[in-house]
C-alpha cells in the first residue's frame, strides 16, 4: 500500500510539473509575442528618428552642393591689383592690394621648403583622399578640451579649395562645401598639382599671396633660393600670417620657425645637424631692400597714384622721390625729440622735406603710424603763426620797401583787436629786417596795414597755400589754418630763386612686366617772384637764424628760416631752407591742447637743425 501511495504521489507530482512546464512555456511564448508586438510597434518610430536626421543631412549636403560657386567664374575672378611704392634708391616702401608673383611649381622649390609646409600643415597629405579623419578628430578633441578654437583639422586640399573657391567665413555651409570641393580636387588633380595650387594662392601676410610673393617680400629673393630657416619662417606664417610674419614681429616669426623645424626633425625630414644650423641662422637678408617707416608717405602716394592713372587691372610699381636715409633719419629725430620733451605736454609732430623743385624727399606724418594713420603733414589743419610773416615782408618788398626801411613797433588797435608782441614789449622804430628777425607782431601788423592785405593773400596762394585765408587784420600773424606740406611748398619758392613749384613724389609708374605707364616731365620754369625780391627776403630770413628767434637752428653752413608760435602754445613751427633743401617742422597735440612753453625757436628749431645736418 505504501508503495502504491508513493507511486501515486510521484505520478501526481509529475502531472503537476508537466502542467507547470506547459504553463511556463505558454507564458514564455506570450512574452515573446508581446515583445515582438512592442518591437513592431516602436520599430517604425526608431527608424523614423534615425532616418530623419539622415534625410536632413543628405538634403543639406545637396543644398551645399547646389550652392557651390561657379568654378569657371571663380577661377576667372579678378583680384585687387597690387601697388608697390618704391623709394628713390629702388628699395620697397610698402605694397597695397593683393600681391601675387610668378607661378611656381612645388617641384621647383627646395625639398625642405615643401617638407616644412607639409610637416606643419598636413603630415598625411600624400596618404589621405582630401579629408584626414585622424587630424580632424584630434583637432575637435583639442578644441573641446580647451573650450575654444585652438587647432584646425583642415587638410592642404581643403585649404586649397577654400583659397580657390570660397571665403574665410566660418560657417557650417562653408566647411561642407570645402569638403566637397576637396574631394573634387583630389579626383581631378594630382597631389603635386594640388600642392602647387595651394602654394601659389595661400595668404602669407603683408598683402602677399603665394610662396614666391612672400619670399620676395620678406627675403628679397626667389622662393627657389630659400634657405631652410627662411622656408621654416614661411611655413610658420600659415598658422597666423598677420601675426607670425617677420615684418609684424621678428621675434614671433623666429619662435614659430623653431616649431616648424622641430616638426621637420621629428618627421626625419632634416638631420640634427641641419636643425641646429637652421636655428642659428638669421632671417634678415644680408642687404636690406626695405625702407623702414615712411608709412604716411606711402599712404599719400597711393592716393595720388589713383589720381594720376585712374582705375587699373594690373600690378604696378610706383617709383618715388623719397630719400630713404633722410626719411629714416627724420623719423628717428622727430620721435626722439618729442619723447624727450613729453614733460612739456607735446605729443606729436610732422616733418616735410622737399628739394628746391618741390620733390618730396621725406614725409613724417606723426610719431607713431601704428597708433594713428592720420597724416599730420598733409591732412592736419594748424594755425601757421609767424611762419606766415615772410609773405607779408615779401609783399612789402614788392611794394618798394627795402629791408632797412623803418616800421613802427608800437601798440595798435583795429576793430577792438589789440595784438601784442610775444614778450609784451614795444621796440619803437625798427627796420623790416629787425622786425622779421625778432618776429615782432606789432611791427608786422602795422606793415600789413600799410600795404594791401589782398596782395599778401595773393602771394600766399601763388606760392602754394591751398587753404582759405580770410581777409582780416590778424592774417599777418598767421591766424588761419594751413597744411605742413603747403608751407614747405611755399618756402621752396624762396629756396629756388622765385620759381613756382608743386609738391610731388611720383617719378615713374611701371607695370609688373616693365611697361611704363607714367613719367613725370620736367616742369617748365615759371617765375612768380622776382630774383631781387627773393634775394632780399632770403637775406632777412638768414638773420632769423643768425641773430633772431631761430638761433637754435643755426647750422655750420648757410641757411634761412622762420620760427612760428601760435596762441597759448598750441602750435610751434620752424620752416627753413638751404640752397637745395626745404624742411618744415610742426609740433603740437592732436586735441589742440596747449603745450608748456614750446615755441618755434625751441623744440621745432632743434628738430630742424638735427634733420638738416644730415643733408650735408
Amino acid at each position: 500500500m505504501r508503495i502504491e501511495a508513493s507511486a501515486y504521489k510521484a505520478g501526481m507530482v509529475a502531472k503537476i510539473t508537466k502542467k507547470q512546464k506547459t504553463t511556463r512555456k505558454k507564458e514564455s511564448k506570450q512574452r515573446v509575442k508581446n515583445r515582438r508586438k512592442k518591437q513592431k510597434k516602436f520599430l517604425p518610430l526608431v527608424i523614423t528618428l534615425f532616418l530623419i536626421p539622415l534625410v536632413f543631412l543628405a538634403l543639406y549636403i545637396g543644398y551645399c552642393y547646389l550652392t557651390l560657386p561657379n568654378l569657371d567664374e571663380v577661377l576667372s575672378r579678378t583680384r585687387q591689383p597690387s601697388t608697390t611704392i618704391i623709394a628713390e634708391n629702388g628699395n620697397e616702401i610698402q605694397s597695397f592690394g593683393q600681391v601675387y608673383s610668378e607661378f611656381v611649381h612645388s617641384y621647383e622649390l627646395p625639398q625642405y621648403a615643401v617638407d616644412a609646409i607639409v610637416s606643419t600643415e598636413d603630415r598625411r597629405f600624400y596618404k589621405h583622399f582630401g579629408f584626414d579623419a585622424i587630424s580632424f578628430t584630434r583637432a575637435m578633441l583639442t578644441n573641446l578640451f580647451k573650450r575654444r578654437y585652438a587647432q584646425g583639422g583642415s587638410t592642404i586640399t581643403q585649404q586649397a579649395a577654400k583659397n580657390l573657391f570660397l571665403t574665410s567665413k566660418k560657417t557650417i555651409q562653408r566647411k561642407v562645401q570645402e569638403l566637397l570641393l576637396a574631394f573634387w580636387l583630389e579626383r581631378k588633380f594630382s597631389k603635386e598639382q594640388i600642392l602647387t595650387l595651394y602654394l601659389n594662392r595661400v595668404y602669407l601676410g603683408a598683402g602677399t599671396y603665394g610662396i614666391e610673393a612672400a619670399a620676395q617680400k620678406y627675403f628679397q629673393k626667389s622662393s627657389r633660393d630659400l634657405t631652410l630657416k627662411e622656408a621654416a619662417v614661411i611655413a610658420g606664417m600659415l598658422k597666423a600670417p598677420s601675426r607670425y610674419n617677420p615684418i609684424a614681429s621678428e621675434e614671433k616669426a623666429e619662435a614659430r620657425a623653431k616649431v616648424v623645424l622641430q616638426n621637420m626633425l621629428a618627421e626625419h625630414k632634416i638631420s640634427e645637424k641641419e636643425y641646429k644650423t637652421a636655428i642659428k641662422a638669421s632671417i634678415k637678408p644680408e642687404i636690406s631692400y626695405k625702407v623702414e617707416g615712411a608709412k604716411h608717405f606711402a599712404d599719400w602716394v597711393y592716393g595720388e597714384t589713383n589720381a594720376y592713372i585712374g582705375e587699373r587691372d594690373n600690378d604696378i610699381y610706383v617709383h618715388t622721390t623719397l630719400d630713404q636715409d633722410l626719411q629714416q633719419h627724420a623719423e628717428k629725430v622727430l620721435q626722439k625729440m618729442i619723447k624727450s620733451h613729453a614733460k612739456y605736454n607735446v605729443t606729436n609732430g610732422a616733418v616735410v622735406i622737399l628739394d628746391r623743385h618741390g620733390a618730396i624727399k621725406a614725409m613724417v606724418g606723426g610719431v607713431n603710424y601704428a597708433k594713428s594713420q592720420f597724416n599730420r603733414a598733409t591732412q592736419a589743419l594748424r594755425q601757421s603763426g609767424s611762419v606766415f610773416k615772410p609773405f607779408v615782408y615779401l609783399t612789402a618788398l614788392q611794394e618798394g620797401y627795402t629791408p632797412e626801411d623803418k616800421i613802427k613797433d608800437i601798440p595798435i588797435s583795429i576793430d577792438n583787436w589789440k595784438p601784442e608782441n610775444y614778450d609784451r614789449k614795444y621796440y619803437g622804430e625798427v627796420s623790416l629786417r629787425q622786425a622779421l628777425a625778432k618776429s615782432l607782431n606789432l611791427a608786422t601788423v602795422n606793415l600789413a596795414e600799410k600795404i594791401s592785405r589782398r596782395k599778401i593773400i595773393r602771394n600766399a596762394k601763388r606760392l602754394g597755400i591751398t587753404t582759405p585765408i580770410r581777409n582780416t587784420p590778424s592774417l599777418s600773424l598767421g591766424s588761419f589754418e594751413v597744411r605742413v606740406i603747403d608751407i614747405a611748398t611755399a618756402y621752396s619758392v624762396f629756396a629756388n630763386g622765385g620759381y613756382a613749384t608743386w609738391p610731388h613724389a611720383i617719378k615713374e609708374i611701371y607695370t609688373r612686366d616693365g611697361y611704363q605707364i607714367y613719367e613725370r616731365k620736367q616742369d617748365t620754369e615759371n617765375r612768380i617772384i622776382s630774383a631781387e625780391n627773393i634775394r632780399l627776403l632770403g637775406d632777412m630770413l638768414v638773420d632769423v637764424i643768425e641773430k633772431g628767434t631761430g638761433k637754435s637752428a643755426r647750422l655750420p653752413f648757410a641757411a634761412a628760416g622762420k620760427t612760428g608760435t601760435t596762441q597759448d602754445y598750441r602750435d610751434a613751427w620752424f620752416v627753413g631752407y638751404t640752397d637745395e633743401i626745404v624742411c618744415a617742422v610742426w609740433v603740437g597735440n592732436d586735441d589742440n591742447s596747449p603745450m608748456k612753453g614750446i615755441t618755434g625757436g625751441t623744440l621745432p628749431a632743434k628738430i630742424w637743425k638735427e634733420i638738416m645736418e644730415q643733408t650735408r
